[in-house]
């Protein structure tokens, strides 16, 4: 029976288990089908279709339209549907534009809309998904798992699905993790709120579907489990061959101090560090983390299985860690030891056979474990399987595109537009762990301006309060006597000023009082006396955003002490929150809640949303129509519609990290979070970078780092430089006049010089949905070899970027996907795509490539995004196929572009006809440059000026609006 969803209430409230027709009619199937029947009930919604079901996990099954590409399914374990509101998703279903069949076999129910069908098996209750070919996209293994759990005495279920077993489609997005991971499909992931790890559940597929897992709490991707200890499933044999353990020696200055065997590698948490081994020695710190000077522990014997094949092995570890198998090095990480992560490895194993392995760990004050996971079978193993730990529903999300942009859009639409950020937000920012005087701040600006380098915004880190008062937003008088005069000299030299503020409070500023007098404080830090690295320890706890009045109170305490001030941006860290460094993760859970929404355990993931849409919404309200300005250390799905921008967190200074840095961010940008940026350099240092002074081998390589990873950052959507010491700024990194120094200013002025496009591609975030750092696979999908390319992207739709990683690289491989031809960015010469290339990289220089056809335009040298600029242009065009673009201005700061104050200009080359059109102008914006002279040049082949954008052009027009074709 087929009907459409605004038919009429007998069409609407049809069940299934009669098979009725309107005229009260009975249509009978075969006996099968009736059986099928007579245990399930089926019927259409105003919105979609609902299905009850009589046995299996699930009690009721809902579907919702929520627009043509995007359906909504919930499924419950009981009869009620009522289940709390989405934090991510604004987007309601629709009543009508979709069809919903249901079947007269009694098997399958249909909802269709233009461009998206779900097919709802009754035997089963599982779900699958075609496009509007009919083309299958996405299928539920089976109805999945949903279990009851209690958590702090209230009624929650464990969730699991799994999709397309045996799938060869890549998965992109999930957030930003760090292990260097482009194509999820294989892998195991945790998505748990980190100081350097964003949890979206948002999955992006190559075959143009994504899917939004809207769950808050800790969320898996992969294997629905953590990792299991190493005698989990491995037979493990000592150094004397002795099964059940490794031997693990403890040394102190090379000296053993306790040899001991061990079945597990497990010092993972604080509570663990608590029964350190005494004879080894070490002190505890206020805040309860351990010194371990000298020390060393090795972990050696060998391993063994019944289960041949690829082993997975997680590391988590600070310090120096290294693993070796069969003699071989497997994996190599250093971290500072109170920020311990994930690394993922795989060894082969053969059944049967005893494998050597040996851990070595200088812990440095340290953490480490050891995880494995069995060989899955490949169904299993390449699958889309999703599972949470609290939950109050099985919920999600499909959404269809024609491409993966084409679901990035519906993610959007789903999720909130990506509210567009102030133009000098895309200018150089200089930062530093820690400005300690307002002096230092404003001396910082102007050198800056005294040397002609660009710089648009200046960051003043954490700690410029008293040392007692963290949260109180009050500025040390003895280091800050006039905060009010600061911001302003840094506005009087075109620059703006960011701010660092926190969710944390000491108990005995008057801002603490006030949120907890009102119940807003996660009390359990301050009752278990948990103290923080600051002097001899403070107390301190976080607030709760979850409640409208908590994120009330909380913006009002920064508008009242911050705002007032003309602070432009705000850096919210520690949005993850961190309560204290690593606590057991069940006890963080306690520590981030009760949440005004539920156990912190429920919410665990969405607080750094909550926390964005408090400062967003109040400096929205109150803040006289400019532009607000987040950068936040955490993500979670929605965020992008709070004017916001993700960082990686405190990434360590190694080249390696570097490498990882270029597939989180285009996995951030897959997520729908168009807004990323690094600390460039890295932010934690090895000692050796410490020494002063520093060993000239040490600071060679030092240099040569920040100067590759500050290539990088020039090319990422934020340009962002930040760290600890040594010092970052330009000057302090390396001498003026030495090459380091000399290609860190020429790639400055370049972002500079590129801002016309760089701010068209912001532009389209908001306009045209678009993401600014893509993933080769956007743009080249028929291209197998870049389905899994993590270390190169575009940077918009016409520079490819290949960032080089490796120490001492003069030169690196660069693939150029198949379907277009490139151009040198550097030489102009052409070449042609679909191969490999060896890509001269000097240190000065990092690899770029333009696509052939492409028109870049870019503006004069400037110095700042606020400096006066009279409008001109100067057009490259890279010929040789057809291109355009189309070029986006506004005002830069207020919200006008939402009501449409805002102009296009469109640029078509046409190769045949050998003709530039500079389209007529559409639409206007305040200061708009109405006359204009723009300049034009063709790069076509070998050209020593292709990267000198300060050439005169070969043809020149004053442009006032209207259409006007050059001709080459």
């Amino acid at each position: 029976m087929t009907f459409r969803s605004m038919m009429g209430p007998c069409a609407v409230l049809l069940p299934l288990l009669l098979l009725a027709g309107c005229d009260g009619g009975v249509q009978s199937g075969n006996d099968e089908a009736m059986k099928i029947v007579a245990s399930r009930t089926v019927m259409g919604t105003e919105d979609g279709l609902v299905a009850t079901f009589s046995s299996g996990p699930v009690r009721k099954l809902r579907l919702q339209v929520i627009n043509d590409r995007t359906i909504r399914v919930t499924a419950v374990a009981t009869d009620s549907l009522d289940i709390p509101a989405s934090l991510m998703v604004v987007a309601g279903p629709v009543k009508g534009g979709f069809t919903v069949e249901l079947p007269e076999d009694g098997k399958v129910a249909r909802l269709k809309t233009p461009a998206l069908t779900a097919e709802l098996t009754l035997v089963t209750g599982a779900v699958r998904f075609l496009d509007k070919n009919g083309k299958e996209l996405l299928a539920e293994k089976d109805r999945g798992a949903i279990a009851p759990v209690k958590v702090l005495d209230r009624d929650y279920y464990t969730i699991t699905q799994s999709f397309n077993p045996g799938t060869d489609e890549a998965f992109y997005g999930l957030g930003q993790h760090q292990n260097g991971v482009l194509d999820w499909n294989g892998e195991d992931l945790r998505l748990a709120q980190h100081n350097m790890d964003i949890a979206v559940p948002f999955v992006v597929s190559s075959r143009n579907y994504g899917l939004l897992w809207d769950n808050n709490s800790i969320t898996r991707f992969g294997v629905p489990h953590d990792y299991a200890d190493l005698d989990g499933s491995l037979k493990l044999f000592d150094a004397q061959g002795k099964e059940g353990a490794l031997t693990a020696t403890y040394t102190r200055d090379g000296e053993a101090k306790l040899v001991r065997r061990e079945s597990k590698i497990d010092w993972r948490d604080l509570d663990d560090l608590a029964n350190w081994p005494a004879e080894v020695g070490g002190t505890r710190r206020p805040d309860k983390t351990r010194d371990t000077p000298g020390q060393k522990v090795t972990w050696e014997g060998k391993v063994s299985t019944d289960k041949a094949g690829v082993h997975k092995f997680q590391l988590y570890s600070s310090g120096y860690a290294t693993v070796f198998v069969d003699g071989k090095e497997v994996i190599h990480r250093w971290r500072q030891n109170w920020n311990p992560w994930f690394h993922n490895f795989e060894v082969a194993l053969e059944a049967g056979k005893q494998h050597d392995i040996r851990v070595e760990w200088q812990p440095d004050g340290g953490y480490i474990g050891v995880g494995h996971q069995d060989p899955l079978p490949a169904d299993e193993r390449h699958a889309l399987t999703l599972s949470s730990e609290v939950a109050n529903a099985l919920d999600y999300y499909v959404i269809a595109g024609d491409d993966i942009d084409g679901v990035i859009a519906g993610y959007r639409q789903l999720t909130g537009k990506s509210v567009l950020l102030p133009r000098w937000a895309y200018g150089f920012w200089q930062s530093r762990e820690r400005y300690k005087t307002q002096a230092e701040v404003v001396d910082t600006v102007k050198e800056y301006r005294k040397r002609g380098i660009p710089l648009d915004n200046i960051v003043l880190d954490w700690n410029y309060w008293p040392e007692d008062a963290w949260g109180s937003h009050d500025f040390d008088k003895a280091r800050f006597p006039d905060p009010a005069g600061m911001v302003e000299q840094v506005h009087k030299l075109n620059a703006r000023f960011m701010i660092s503020v926190w969710p944390k409070f000491y108990p005995e500023t008057a801002h603490y009082k006030e949120l907890d007098a009102k119940g807003y404080i996660y009390r359990r830090n301050v009752e278990k006396g948990e103290r923080d690295w600051i002097g001899d320890g403070y107390l301190n706890a976080h607030y709760d955003p979850y409640s409208p009045e908590a994120r009330d109170i909380y913006w009002r305490q920064m508008r009242d002490k911050l705002n007032v001030l003309k602070v432009d941006a705000w850096w919210l860290d520690n949005s993850e929150p961190d309560v204290h460094s690593n606590l057991p993760i069940e006890e963080v859970k306690l520590r981030i809640g009760p949440t005004a929404m539920g156990p912190g355990a429920a919410m665990f993931n969405s607080y750094p949303l909550m926390q964005t849409k408090a400062v967003y919404d109040g400096e929205r309200r109150d803040d006289g129509g400019q532009r607000s300005f987040i950068l936040t250390r955490s993500g979670f799905a929605g965020q992008q519609r709070h004017g916001m921008a993700v960082w990686s967190g405190d990434v360590v200074s190694r080249f390696v990290d570097l490498e990882h840095q270029i597939a989180a961010g285009i996995n951030t940008s897959l997520s729908g979070l168009p807004n990323w940026t690094t600390d460039i350099g890295g932010f934690a240092l090895e000692k050796r970078f410490e020494a002063q002074p520093m060993a000239a081998a040490d600071q060679a390589e030092w240099r040569e780092l920040n100067l590759r990873w500050f290539q990088f950052g020039a090319f990422s959507p934020l340009f962002r430089s930040h760290g600890q010491f040594p010092l970052r700024e330009i000057w302090n990194i390396a001498p003026e006049g030495s090459d380091i120094y000399k290609s860190m200013v020429w790639y400055t002025k370049l972002r500079y010089r590129l801002m016309p496009y760089i701010y068209t591609l912001a532009g389209d975030t908001w306009h045209k949905d678009g993401t600014i750092m893509r993933a080769l696979a956007q743009d080249f999908p028929a291209d197998a070899k870049v389905k899994d390319l993590g270390t190169q992207y575009l940077f918009g739709p016409s520079l490819l970027v290949a960032p080089v990683y490796q120490q001492g690289a003069t030169s690196r491989t660069v693939y150029l996907p198949a379907g277009a031809n490139w151009v040198d960015f550097y030489t102009g010469a052409k070449v042609a795509g679909g191969q490999e290339v060896v890509a001269e990289a000097p240190l000065s220089r990092i690899p770029l490539f333009v696509r052939e056809g492409a028109i870049i335009p870019t503006g004069p040298e400037v110095q700042s995004t606020a400096e006066s600029q009279d409008g001109s242009l100067l057009l490259n065009v890279y010929a040789g196929a057809d291109g355009s673009v189309d070029l986006y201005e506004d005002e830069g700061t207020t919200y006008g572009y939402e009501k449409g104050e805002f102009a296009r200009i469109k640029f078509t080359w046409n190769q045949a006809a050998g003709e530039l059109t500079i389209g007529e102008r559409q639409g206007a914006f305040p200061g708009m440059a109405a006359k204009r002279t723009i300049r034009v040049r063709w790069i076509d082949g070998a050209d020593a000026k292709a990267a000198d954008f300060a050439v005169k052009g070969t043809r020149e027009v004053v442009y006032e609006g209207g259409q006007v074709v050059v001709t080459r």
